[in-house]
């Protein structure tokens, strides 16, 4: 792909490319964050609460906070 030199006008391709580096930082971090807590369970359950707070509109720091309180109290729970 790097030796094309003209733009790539297909439709397909170029949405495909755009998704790309998502799509490769989810599949990286989603593991990370379920396995980074004692319980996978805690991690999820984060995981969940912080998509929803930052769909609400919370900032990146609003998230990550509430994320480490719920893993936090989650593990308290669970444990």
């Amino acid at each position: 792909m790097t030796l094309l030199r003209k733009q790539i006008k297909n439709e397909f391709i170029t949405s495909f490319l755009y998704y790309v580096p998502y799509v490769t930082l989810s599949v990286m971090t989603f593991p990370a964050i379920v396995e980074a807590t004692q319980s996978p369970i805690a991690g999820l359950l984060a995981f969940i609460i912080g998509m929803f707070s930052a769909w609400k509109g919370a900032n990146l720091f609003q998230v990550a906070v509430i994320c480490c309180v719920v893993v936090f109290i989650s593990e308290i729970v669970l444990v």
